[in-house]
């Protein structure tokens, strides 16, 4: 078996060697600015649409490689490239941000979705950090300000529901809120940060989740009481397992040991209920109740969902060295290693059948870019080698 040294050592050889150099081989529109997302399994750009949320998380990407790994020039030069895009046509005339936009930046889709602001917050944070850009700050600041402001109406007039008819709350946004908020730390003044902070903990940790079968809804009525619908049923494993990392983070950051704890064993319970006991892997959706999910590709194995699982498995045995962390670590990292990254084109895979098999033929599109495969790796890097110095080295 891996020691977690060579674990560590791994994750750091697949993000400069082969994940990182895929994106810059592949991605950067030098012609129009911004980044193609859209890739086959070759490499090979396949639709020109620009999804601003995934072109602000590959610039907080390549800032944060520049920020946290080597101020390499060429990493800050392609995080501009997609900075002064954005900048020049992410926003509407409110300061809000466009979900799409075709290959030279005209709006395709209004900014309905409130994720968008929250990468373009955090992307401009970042690389105003690594290029000393104050206006890149400002627009981080601003955008931030927003979001607190339509965070309880985010869809605004976009909402398609029907007013007041079964209103709900969602998990997505106060677990977005923790990261962001922490990723923001270096530009936000210190009252609003942990007034931030403080809210996205009580809500994750409370109003969305179960404390008797420690589940996490993915929505819960506005008094946190459980609905039996659809959405209320909801679960999604790599979501809950996500944001338990990021608590984590927060707690770690105050000391608080107990909520650490607490966010293991939410994670624990998650990998019980979503775990696909017959053909391994995180399930995609899953329903509280048992119930078919709405979702026709619940069975699906994700591999967002795989990797924040083995950054919260990791973050954990790193914290506390709980054993039922290095147990589950070991369990998805056998299951993930073998089956998402592509030894013959480069990066991973995003989206396997039940049974593990390559569903699409595709490195990014709408949903998947230059994220979360980058960010896990750096991630289990920096966690795994804080295991390996806390277990001396051992498997």
């Amino acid at each position: 078996m891996q020691t977690y040294a060579s674990r560590a050592a791994q994750c750091r050889t697949a993000l400069l060697e082969d994940v990182i150099p895929f994106w810059e081989r592949c991605s950067i529109d030098r012609e129009c600015g911004g980044y193609f997302t859209c890739l086959n399994g070759r490499g090979e750009v396949f639709d020109t649409d620009k999804f601003v949320w995934l072109q602000a998380r590959q610039v907080w990407t390549f800032s944060m490689l520049y920020n946290r790994v080597e101020q390499r020039p060429e990493w800050l030069d392609i995080a501009r490239i997609g900075a002064e895009f954005l900048r020049d046509h992410g926003m509407d005339a409110d300061g809000a941000w466009h979900f799409s936009l075709d290959r030279s930046g005209a709006p395709l889709i209004q900014p309905y979705n409130i994720f968008s602001d929250c990468f373009a917050a955090m992307a401009f944070t970042q690389y105003a950090l690594a290029s000393g850009d104050e206006a890149a700050r400002d627009l981080a600041v601003r955008t931030y300000g927003n979001i607190l402001r339509r965070k309880d109406n985010p869809k605004g007039r976009y909402n398609k529901a029907v007013p007041g008819a079964r209103p709900m709350s969602m998990l997505a946004l106060p677990m977005i809120l923790a990261n962001l908020s922490l990723e923001m730390e270096p530009v936000l003044d210190a009252d609003t940060l942990e007034r931030s902070l403080d809210v996205c903990v009580e809500e994750v940790m409370g109003r969305f989740l179960d404390p008797e079968r420690m589940l996490v809804h993915e929505h819960v009525a506005p008094d946190g009481t459980f609905a039996d619908t659809f959405e209320g049923r909801l679960i999604n494993p790599g979501h809950t397992i996500e944001a338990m990392w990021f608590v984590m983070d927060i707690a770690a950051r105050r000391g608080d040991r107990a909520l650490i704890d607490r966010c293991i064993d939410v994670a624990m319970a998650t990998l019980d209920f979503g775990w696909d006991p017959e053909f391994g892997g995180v399930y995609a959706f899953m329903d509280a109740l048992g119930k078919p999910p709405q979702q026709l590709e619940w069975d699906q194995k994700l591999w967002w969902a795989q990797l924040e699982t083995l950054v919260a498995l990791a973050k954990g045995a790193a914290l506390t060295g709980r054993q039922d962390c290095r147990e589950w670590l070991d369990r998805v990292w056998a299951y993930a290693w073998a089956r998402f990254p592509d030894p013959a084109y480069g990066e991973w895979w995003g989206y396997l059948n039940r049974r593990g098999e390559v569903l699409l033929d595709l490195k990014g599109g709408k949903w998947k870019g230059c994220f979360h495969v980058p960010r896990a790796l750096f991630l289990l890097w920096r966690e795994l080698e804080a295991v390996a110095q806390r277990e001396g080295g051992a498997a």
